[in-house]
Parts: structure tokens; C-alpha cells; sequence
């Protein structure tokens, strides 16, 4: 499993790095649409500013989101910029000059945790996201490390145009710019994931015709003016409000809520309540807050969920004693209506007088020591 909570996203980049993107214009109107087209040309590309997961140009072009006329322009983005059944509303369009190209590749920079360093991905099926790509063509992934404080090297450069069959002097050199570019947002940014989903090879040039950024969430501080950039409404509106009592929230697809203190233990209770043949509301890591009303917060923040059918509070008591944990969950509960069952399972510093104050409660918590019979038990109670 794969979350992204941690890291801030940008939809859009420029060409302030240096890497060739087609000319365009934003458009907070239809009217600006409008104009927008006028001065691109026809046949150019409306995308809505949203934060999500890249559309493929063909699936760009089958939503009609490429403007023929100024008066299609206006036409798309009535469609774009409307509100519709609850869903995030774009705010301005970014509308791009319309670009020929013979090939669309995909490139991308980002951490190889595992060799403790940078490296550039990069296959020749483009115009979609890497998860696509891994699924439908495996086989063309290719990863490139390179040393963080040294740059992309000429000897790369040169290495990864030899194996993508690039020959011509003019597509080296313009392949060694973008990667320049990627490296210096990747370094002065902090990024942690750099994506063009669409690399556009076309007249000897490299074109990037699209961007998703993710950055380091611990770099705001340092990274003030790329942060401000952020727009929270955007953002889904239990992860906003979880972070700002110090929560860390993703919401997931299933029906079990979970209350857990560690990112890592958290995961290992998605993947035991996986095992045990449940699905995960969320992942909400609690970290080392334990007080009553962070727990308040955390359940509050479940129980909105209509889907929550069990909740399960996992956690294991290091510098944080399992009692006092007990006495918050008990005050939380106490305090407000909570409506479906709720298994907590302690385990660590004094968890044996944690679990006595719970059962002793009379709450109709579920508690339980093993960590895998507590995942079976909050999976069996969200099927009643």
C-alpha cells in the first residue's frame, strides 16, 4: 500500500527551472477561456487546476477537454469551472498552446529508499501515471540512480539516451536540460516526487506537457513561498481538520475505522485487518498524542464517516503508558455517542492495567491483548 498523504501537491509547474513547456494561460472565467484561446490557438488543452491523479491525453481528447474554437472554450470550461454534486470545484483552468508530438514518454524523479538515493524513472509508455504503466507494461520501467550533491551527469544523460534509442545531438542535449530541471526543483525544493506523465518527443525537442509534484510536508518551514501556494479546499476535509489537532488521516475504502499511534503500526493494521478479511475506513496515525481530547478528535473525525461499521484503536505504549492512554479512550468515550462497536487492543508499558480500566469501564469496548484476534474481532463486529 502506497499513501501519499505525506507531501504537499502541485498540480502545475512552469518553465522557471528551465524545462520547455508549451506556452499557456490561466483562466479563472469562461470569458478568459475565451480569450485565452483566442490568443493560443485552436485545438488547445483546458485542464481544471485540481488536485488528482493525471488524465492521459487520450482520455483528455475522449472528454472533450481539448478546445477546437474559442466558442468550444467557453463551452468546456462552463463545464469545468461549475459545481457539481459536492465535488471539488476548480478554480482556474490552465489552458496550453496545442503541441504537436511523434511520441509521448514519461519521466520522473524521485527517492530510491532502498539505494539511498535519487533516481530518474523513465518509460516510453507515457501519457499516463506509473501505476498504469507498471500494470500494463511492466517491462518498460527503466530507474536511473544518480549521486544527490553531483547532479544529473553528462555520463547519464548520455546512458539513458543510448537505451531509449535517442541519437540525435539536438534530443540529447534537450533530454540533459529537462533532467537539469527536474533536479534543480528536486534539490531546491525539497521535492519528493517529480512527475511528467507526458514527455512529448517531437522536432528534436523534449516538451513536458503536464507536472505532478509531491514535496516534502517537513520542508514547510524552509519552503514558505511554495507552500503558501497550497489550497486547502481542495484537500479533503477530515485530512485538514485531523492535521490540525495534530492527526495524521487518509481516508481508505473500506468500513473499519482505526485509531493507531505510529505510521508504521498503523500500516500493520491495515494489512492484519486485510489479512483477516476486512477493508480499512482510514489510516489515522495518532502518533505519540494521548490525551482525551486528541482521542475526542480522532473519533469524531471516524464517526463522520457513514461507512465506519467497528472501530479499532490499536496501541503499543513505549515513553506513553498504556494506563493513561485507557484513562483518555475512557474520557473520549464517555464523553460522546459513539454508535458502532470498538475493539482496542494495548500492548507495551502497563498495558495489563490499561486493559483492566477498560474492561472494568462497562463502555462495550471489545478489549483484547493479541493484535491479530483484536483484527479478526473489529472485522467480525463490522459484518453485524
Amino acid at each position: 500500500m502506497t499513501l501519499q498523504r505525506s507531501a504537499l501537491r502541485l498540480w502545475r509547474s512552469s518553465s522557471q527551472a528551465g524545462a520547455a513547456v508549451p506556452r499557456g494561460l490561466v483562466a479563472r472565467s469562461v470569458e478568459e477561456a475565451r480569450a485565452a484561446v483566442e490568443e493560443l490557438g485552436n485545438n488547445s488543452r483546458l485542464s481544471a487546476q485540481l488536485l488528482k491523479r493525471n488524465t492521459s491525453l487520450a482520455e483528455q481528447e475522449a472528454a472533450g477537454l481539448v478546445a477546437r474554437s474559442p466558442e468550444q472554450a467557453v463551452k468546456l470550461a462552463a463545464e469545468l469551472l461549475r459545481p457539481s454534486d459536492g465535488a471539488i470545484v476548480a478554480k482556474e483552468l490552465y489552458i496550453s498552446q496545442p503541441a504537436s508530438h511523434d511520441e509521448v514518454w514519461y519521466l520522473a524523479m524521485t527517492v530510491d529508499r532502498e539505494n539511498y538515493q535519487p533516481a530518474v524513472v523513465f518509460s516510453k509508455h507515457g501519457g499516463q501515471d506509473i501505476r498504469s504503466i507498471s500494470e500494463q507494461h511492466p517491462a518498460s520501467i527503466r530507474s536511473y540512480n544518480f549521486p544527490l550533491t553531483e547532479g544529473v551527469p553528462e555520463s547519464l544523460v548520455q546512458r539513458i539516451a543510448s537505451d531509449i534509442g535517442v541519437s540525435h545531438v539536438a534530443e540529447i542535449a534537450s533530454l540533459g536540460k529537462t533532467l537539469t530541471a527536474l533536479h534543480k526543483i528536486f534539490v531546491e525544493k525539497e521535492g519528493m516526487l517529480l512527475e511528467v506523465c507526458s514527455l512529448a518527443r517531437s522536432n528534436h525537442a523534449f516538451v513536458c506537457l503536464d507536472s505532478r509534484f509531491i514535496f516534502d510536508d517537513d520542508a514547510h518551514k524552509r519552503q514558505a513561498d511554495l507552500f503558501a501556494l497550497r489550497d486547502k479546499e481542495q484537500e479533503v476535509r477530515d485530512e485538514v481538520e485531523a492535521e490540525r489537532y495534530g492527526l495524521v488521516y487518509v481516508r481508505m475504502d473500506g468500513n473499519i475505522g482505526n485509531v493507531v499511534n505510529g505510521a508504521g503500526l498503523a500500516m500493520a493494521t491495515n494489512d492484519a485487518i486485510g489479512l483477516a478479511g476486512g477493508k480499512s475506513a482510514n489510516f489515522l496515525d495518532a502518533g505519540g498524542q494521548a490525551t482525551t481530547q486528541t482521542m475526542m478528535q480522532a473519533f469524531s473525525i471516524i464517526l463522520r464517516d457513514e461507512r465506519v461499521k467497528a472501530i479499532l484503536v490499536n496501541i503499543y505504549g513505549g515513553i506513553t503508558r498504556c494506563d493513561m492512554i485507557a484513562e483518555s479512550i475512557i474520557g473520549a468515550a464517555s464523553e460522546m455517542s459513539i454508535h458502532v462497536p470498538m475493539v482496542v487492543r494495548l500492548q507495551g508499558t502497563n498495558s495489563e492495567a490499561g486493559l483492566r480500566l477498560l474492561a472494568d469501564a462497562d463502555l462495550g469496548l471489545y478489549v483484547e491483548a493479541d493484535f491479530g484476534k483484536a483484527a479478526q474481532k473489529a472485522v467480525e463486529l463490522a459484518k453485524i
